[in-house]
């Protein structure tokens, strides 16, 4: 290890620049700073990651050398090959910052540095793991910019006067459902941020805490103090909370206690991984808590994927053929009235420009569903009713599905087609 790395300080990095433009750029940067010194390298590297909201960075060891890829919208793209010699350096500097040993590589470690920009700090979660051809890095970015206020999320104008007005509720359980990285704690956040004030008292239990948000106690299970999610819901409820937040609900002590809280008078917000989000109901009583504890306390379930957002400088809009137009009619001919979609049947396709790297995509935005329990919904479920009953019922009372707020999306312009299929069953 260079006297170079041995000198810079454990636990942040600072990078002064945040103006490289795209992936390219990035690349070509990266290749000339491979002359200078490791830590000018690791933040070149940086810079690129703050400039292109990437949200994780793997360094992935090859027979004969090292590929960087990059996390972005979603996606991995290649960006550069190292030398083994010069990823070396890099892994040393790297797992210097986070707090992890450099001389071990046998097994896995995890770790965490702060990048230090000029107006805000952006957290970084290391992960290392031997493998085949040495030791993996991974990165994972957490950038206060991206956390969203509701009206951020991608929400329907509709959906977004439901689900301001059901998370007001004084007590009950709100659940956000959907597969891993879709963007629920994204959205319980924007929850938390809408109803934050100063008489209300909110407490987080997660694992790990990914944003700080200001004026809300936050907390992160820790093992080995004995502090998880069961013991943990059990202090804070000591803690007198109005609203509490629970990462996510993985067994049933932790489920049936977050129910009790609901029953008592607390809103509480959770996650859980189901396909859809009346599944959450079955998903519960399969973890083995009671119909008539779930009945009462589930108020609202919210279904939720991501889906990249088309680039608005280069996106071409064209009539999609017949087959594909009677399907999304098909899909959209029973919306509820309150649902609006344009007149004009033209859909997006991604093409690329320099504005979006090439890709035909910038950003991304959510697609929803909206589960209520009402009184019949609560009566189904004390009858153990089926999810696929539920969903039937839910459909009847005027819930749109993932795929047609998506396919909602593709008509006003925001995604593609290709988009929606991807991350939800189409036609």
């Amino acid at each position: 290890m260079t006297k170079e790395i041995s000198r810079r300080i454990k636990g942040e990095i600072k990078i002064e620049r945040e103006d490289i433009e795209n992936i390219l750029e990035w690349k070509e940067e990266i290749q000339k700073s491979e002359k200078e010194t490791i830590t000018q390298v690791c933040e070149k590297i940086l810079e690129g990651v703050v400039s292109l909201n990437v949200s994780d960075l793997h360094f992935e060891p090859k027979q004969f050398d090292v590929l960087m890829r990059a996390r972005i919208d979603g996606l991995l793209y290649e960006i550069f090959s190292f030398s083994k010699d010069i990823y070396k350096d890099i892994s040393a500097r790297l797992k210097l910052a986070s707090g992890v040993k450099i001389n071990i590589t046998d097994r896995p470690q995890e770790g965490r540095f702060t990048i230090k920009l000029k107006e805000r700090e952006i957290e970084v979660r290391t992960s290392c793991l031997p493998a085949e051809w040495g030791e993996t890095l991974v990165l994972r970015f957490l950038d206060p910019k991206n956390i969203r206020n509701i009206s951020e999320l991608g929400l329907r104008e509709d959906l977004l006067d439901l689900i301001k007005r059901e998370i007001r509720r004084p007590h009950g359980m709100i659940i956000v459902t959907g597969p891993a990285g879709v963007g629920k704690t994204t959205s319980l956040y924007a929850f938390l941020m809408e109803l934050k004030k100063p008489e209300i008292k909110i407490i987080t239990i997660e694992n790990p805490i990914e944003y700080h948000l200001p004026g809300i106690i936050q907390t992160q299970v820790d093992p080995k103090k004995n502090y998880d999610f069961v013991n943990g819901l059990k202090y804070i409820l000591r803690q007198d909370p109005d609203i509490i937040l629970i990462g996510e609900i993985r067994d049933k002590e932790t489920a049936d206690l977050a129910l009790q809280a609901a029953l008592t008078g607390h809103l509480v917000f959770t996650t859980l991984h189901t396909k859809d989000a009346t599944q959450s109901v079955s998903r519960l009583l399969s973890l083995g808590c009671k119909p008539f504890n779930v009945a009462p306390a589930l108020k609202v379930v919210i279904g939720q994927r991501l889906v990249r957002k088309v680039c608005q400088f280069c996106a071409e809009y064209v009539e999609p053929q017949k087959e594909i137009k009677e399907k999304i009619e098909a899909q959209l001919k029973n919306l509820p009235k309150k649902v609006k979609i344009p007149k004009e049947f033209k859909i997006p396709k991604a093409k690329g420009c320099p504005k979006c790297n090439f890709v035909g995509y910038k950003g991304r935005t959510g697609v929803f569903e909206v589960f209520l329990v009402d009184e019949e919904i609560e009566g189904m479920i004390l009858s153990f009713t089926s999810s696929s009953a539920l969903r039937k019922k839910a459909i009847e009372k005027g819930m749109t599905t993932m795929l047609q707020d998506g396919l909602i999306k593709v008509l006003n312009k925001i995604t593609t087609l290709e988009e929606v299929e991807s991350v939800v069953e189409l036609l």
